[in-house]
């Protein structure tokens, strides 16, 4: 066997090898940010605002901090659409607090940070509650917090937690957030 035979046998495993300890990095390094996000402990403030997407626990959520008044008014995404059937439960239903549903333009995180600045300027918001799941809360409050100069609490919806869903949201996340750091302004 020559030394370049040897060699190029060894170069497939080095090569595996390397992505198996660059997978484990990226699990170890992104397990704060998608599995345990920072999440805040609750206080009263102007607003709840629940960011939009299935599933619709969060909004379950939200409605949930309202009827126990940790704010007078809940600000639902309905990025589903206006339209959605399981929307009117949130957007149409009469409560003891006020509610507003909106669908953000953009339909992204951003798009719903810009809604959220533009609400909390003509509201007069210093302090707000975001819903969100589990794994969006980190890459929210970042966006959010780009957009909204006030007090944000960041609070998080149950999500799967099953691998493939995990996985999956490593890679999504991680790519809004690369999409956020790219983006100059709210």
């Amino acid at each position: 066997m020559t030394a370049y035979s040897a060699v190029a046998r060894r170069r497939p495993w080095q090569a595996a090898g390397a992505a198996l300890v660059l997978l484990v990095l990226a699990a170890v390094a992104g397990w704060p940010v998608f599995v345990r996000p920072q999440v805040d402990p609750l206080r009263p403030a102007d607003a709840i605002v629940v960011l939009g997407g299935t599933p619709y626990e969060r909004f379950d959520v939200g409605l949930e901090l309202a009827r126990r008044h940790w704010a007078p008014e809940l600000l639902i995404s309905a990025s589903t659409g206006l339209d959605d059937p399981r929307m009117d439960r949130y957007c149409h239903s009469p409560f003891p607090f006020r509610v507003t549903c909106f669908e953000p333009r953009p339909w992204t995180t951003r798009g719903e940070a810009q809604e959220i600045r533009r609400l909390a300027a003509a509201e007069g918001w210093q302090h707000i509650i975001v819903v969100t799941f589990t794994p969006h809360v980190s890459r929210a409050r970042y966006i959010v917090g780009r957009c909204f100069d006030g007090e944000i609490t960041m609070v998080a919806s149950p999500s799967r937690t099953d691998p493939v869903f995990r996985a999956w949201m490593y890679v999504r996340q991680s790519a809004g957030y690369l999409k956020a750091f790219t983006e100059s302004g709210c």
